[in-house]
C-alpha cells in the first residue's frame, strides 16, 4: 500500500476539493494523510476515510506565517512515513520537494491555482519575486504534476517545461432537484458561495442590489472582506436584501444551492490566476441545475461553447451585473434553456467521472516506479 501525504495551508474543514481527492485515493487503497493547520475559527474535523492532521502555528498570516508553516511542514515530513507527498499549490511545494529529495520519495505538484498571479501576490512585487523563484527552481525539476484546467496546464507547460495533467475540480454527483425551469423564489435570489476576498466582484454585486429592488443576494462564506461588505450593505441601504450566511458546511451548501435562482462567479482580471481560472463553484451551480453568471474568460468560454450553462459577462461592473440579472428575469425562455442545459451537463461534470483521471494519474506513477 502506498502512503500519500497531501499538504495544504487551510484548516481542511471546508476544502471540498481535497476531501474529494483524498477520499478517492483512500477508496483506491492508498493510505492517505491530509495536512493543514488550525485557525482560531476552526471547528472540529468531521470523520473521513483518511487521516487528518492540523498543525498548530503561532503566526496566522503574512511572511512569518509562511516561514513558520514551511518549517513545521518540513519537520513533519522528515519524521513521517510516506511514499508520495502531494504538495497542493506553490505555498506547500518547497517542503514537499526538499524532503522527497532527501528521502528518495516522490513529489507530486497539484497546482490548484496560478499562485504567483493571485491578487494578493501580484500587488506585492517583492513577494511575487520570491514565489516565482520557488516556482522556477522546483517546477522544471518535477516529473509529476497536475492542475485544474487546460488553460493553466498550457501556461505552466510553456513557462516551466513540465507536463501537467488536467484534473478538474468538480463535485460528486447529487440527485437533481425536481425539474423546474421557472423562477424558484420570490424575490429573485442570487447566490455567491466561496471566500469573501478581493477580486471576486462582491462589492459590485452588492452595489447592483440597489438597482434590483426585487432581488436578494445570499453570500455563503467569510473572508478578508467580510466586515467591509457588511458595512457596504448598510451604507447602500440594502442590508435587508443581502444575507450573510457565514461559512456553510459542504453538506448544507449542497442543499442550499438549488434554492437560489442564479449563481454568481464574478472575477476581476487582477492577475492571470483569475483570468485562467475554472472555479469549483461554477460546477457546483451546474450540479444543482442552477444557471450562473460568470466572466467571459477562456475556460468558461470553452465550456459554454459546448454546453451553454453560463451567462458570460464581458465587463465586471454594476451596470453589467444588473443588466444580466434583468435579462435572466425577463427572458424566461433563455433562463429555462440555461437551466435545462445545466441539468444535462450535471451528468458530465461529476467527480465520479473525474476521479478516473486522478486514479489513472497515480496508477501511472506506480507503474513507473521500480
Amino acid at each position: 500500500m502506498k502512503k500519500i501525504i497531501c499538504t495544504v495551508t487551510n484548516d481542511l474543514t471546508f476544502d471540498q476539493r481535497m476531501l474529494r481527492i483524498c477520499s478517492s485515493l483512500a477508496a483506491a487503497g492508498f493510505e492517505v494523510t491530509l495536512v493543514g493547520r488550525v485557525l482560531p475559527s476552526s471547528i472540529p474535523l468531521s470523520p473521513q476515510p483518511f487521516r487528518q492532521k492540523r498543525l498548530r502555528l503561532f503566526f496566522k498570516k503574512g511572511k512569518l506565517f509562511y516561514l513558520e508553516y514551511n518549517l513545521r511542514l518540513t519537520l513533519f515530513l522528515l519524521f513521517s512515513k510516506f511514499d508520495i507527498v502531494n504538495s497542493i499549490d506553490l505555498d506547500t511545494l518547497l517542503p514537499g520537494f526538499v524532503v522527497s529529495k532527501i528521502r528518495g520519495k516522490i513529489c507530486v505538484y497539484d497546482a490548484h491555482e496560478y499562485f504567483t498571479e493571485v491578487p494578493e501576490v501580484v500587488e506585492r512585487p517583492g513577494v511575487q519575486r520570491v514565489w516565482e523563484w520557488v516556482a522556477r527552481m522546483i517546477i522544471p525539476r518535477l516529473k509529476y504534476a497536475y492542475t485544474v484546467c487546460h488553460s493553466l496546464a498550457e501556461v505552466f507547460e510553456k513557462k516551466y517545461g513540465t507536463s501537467f495533467e488536467v484534473i478538474r475540480n468538480v463535485p460528486w454527483q447529487k440527485p437533481l432537484p425536481p425539474e423546474n425551469f421557472e423562477q424558484k423564489t420570490q424575490p429573485f435570489t442570487l447566490l455567491y458561495q466561496g471566500v469573501l476576498n478581493d477580486g471576486r466582484g462582491l462589492e459590485e454585486a452588492i452595489e447592483a442590489m440597489a438597482d434590483l429592488p426585487d432581488a436578494v443576494l445570499w453570500l455563503a462564506g467569510e473572508g478578508d472582506l467580510s466586515q467591509h461588505l457588511r458595512l457596504l450593505t448598510t451604507q447602500l441601504g440594502v442590508e435587508s436584501r443581502v444575507k450573510f450566511l457565514g461559512k456553510v458546511p459542504p453538506d448544507e451548501l449542497s442543499k442550499l444551492t438549488p434554492q437560489a435562482d442564479l449563481g454568481l462567479n464574478l472575477l476581476k482580471a487582477k492577475g492571470l490566476n483569475y483570468y485562467y481560472s475554472l472555479a469549483n463553484k461554477a460546477f457546483d451551480y451546474v450540479q444543482a441545475g442552477l444557471p450562473s453568471l460568470n466572466m467571459d474568460f477562456p475556460e468558461y468560454r470553452r465550456i459554454n461553447r459546448e454546453y451553454e450553462v453560463f451567462l458570460l459577462l464581458k465587463k465586471l461592473d454594476v451596470a453589467s451585473i444588473s443588466a444580466a440579472v434583468e435579462k435572466l428575469r425577463s427572458d424566461k425562455e433563455f433562463y429555462r434553456q440555461l437551466a435545462a442545459n445545466c441539468r444535462e451537463a450535471a451528468n458530465i461534470f461529476t467527480w465520479e467521472n473525474e476521479e478516473k483521471v486522478l486514479l489513472g494519474f497515480y496508477k501511472k506513477i506506480q507503474e513507473q516506479q521500480p
